[in-house]
């Protein structure tokens, strides 16, 4: 209700209103932050004795890549979004792709380290990233193609960008849920199959920020109380960020309680094949994004797409 942005910013005035009082604030800091905790925890674990040399590592290594990016992606979008109605449009497609490249990220150690015994070597095993790169192609397109809706269906536009980011979670932690079935009641006599409490905690956290998403609550109880802080996005990133925090200590608890099991057993994905994933997906993800750019310039400067949203002129009048 309050505290919108000029909506024609310049780059600067985007930057400075970080340290101003808007409803994006906390929405850039909660993410600018987390950023660089993330790239702490890269940097430790990647400096480590031997870490980079041991092929045991990379899918760790290629988790935590994504999961320093799109943190800071969203930081930048939420940033830069009141530049004009085109830059807000592209910013969040940049957005989108990262947490694309993020869900494919997860798939690598789950592949590595959180397979189910009688999963391993079999089709899904095999298939399992690949099968992670489309899914994050379909990621990106589902959501891009979202915004075009959002004035004209605001409903459609909604359950494709939800459907868009809770399918990839869902393949994603498809291992986790079928060793959480086998363990269920069964106490510590799970083996090897036996979910870390982080497991928990991240699953807890990832149900959270999808219910936070697709509810809007607080702020839809007490519209305008919660305009500058508390409101359901800037919880959203809290519980995005805590959930990306515990799926990193539950990798690690895997990666330690597993590794002798998981040494008798070959590797699904060596060095080559993961270095031509990880580029032909940002390839992919890039040319979706590319095209939705192109096609957001040359819609003509009267669509309803370029015009904001329904807030954006009462909130320029409420700035000035």
């Amino acid at each position: 209700m309050s505290g919108y942005r000029r909506p024609t910013s310049s780059a600067l005035d985007c930057v400075l209103s970080s340290f101003q009082m808007t409803n994006e604030t906390v929405n850039i800091w909660t993410h600018f932050l987390p950023t660089w905790y993330f790239l702490w925890r890269l940097l430790a674990l990647a400096g480590g004795p031997g870490f980079r040399a041991e092929p045991y590592h990379w899918p760790l290594l290629v988790f935590l890549l994504p999961a320093c990016l799109y943190p800071f992606a969203s930081c930048c979008a939420h940033t830069f979004s009141s530049m004009s109605p085109r830059a807000r449009h592209i910013c969040y497609f940049l957005d989108y792709g990262a947490l694309s490249l993020y869900s494919l990220g997860c798939a690598f150690p789950y592949a590595a380290y959180s397979m189910p015994a009688s999963w391993l070597h079999g089709p899904l095993h095999q298939f399992f990233v690949p099968s992670a790169a489309l899914n994050s192609f379909l990621c990106t397109g589902l959501s891009c193609y979202s915004r075009f809706l959002e004035l004209e269906s605001p409903g459609l536009s909604k359950v494709l960008r939800t459907a868009a980011f809770t399918y990839p979670f869902l393949f994603d932690n498809l291992p986790l849920f079928y060793r959480l079935g086998l363990c269920w009641g069964r106490g510590h006599s799970c083996g090897q199959e036996a979910l870390s409490t982080s497991h928990g905690y991240h699953l807890f956290c990832a149900l959270l920020t999808g219910f936070l998403f697709a509810s809007h609550l607080p702020e839809r109880l007490a519209p305008g109380r919660f305009d500058y802080i508390g409101h359901s996005h800037q919880l959203f990133h809290i519980c995005a960020v805590l959930g990306t925090h515990f799926q990193l200590e539950a990798v690690l608890a895997d990666m330690g309680s597993r590794r002798a099991w998981l040494a008798t057993q070959e590797a699904t994905l060596g060095l080559v094949g993961t270095v031509a994933t990880l580029a032909l997906v940002v390839a992919g993800n890039v040319l979706i994004i590319a095209a939705f750019t192109v096609t957001l310039f040359r819609a003509p400067s009267t669509c309803p797409l370029l015009q904001g949203g329904p807030l954006e002129g009462g909130s320029q009048a409420k700035q000035q």
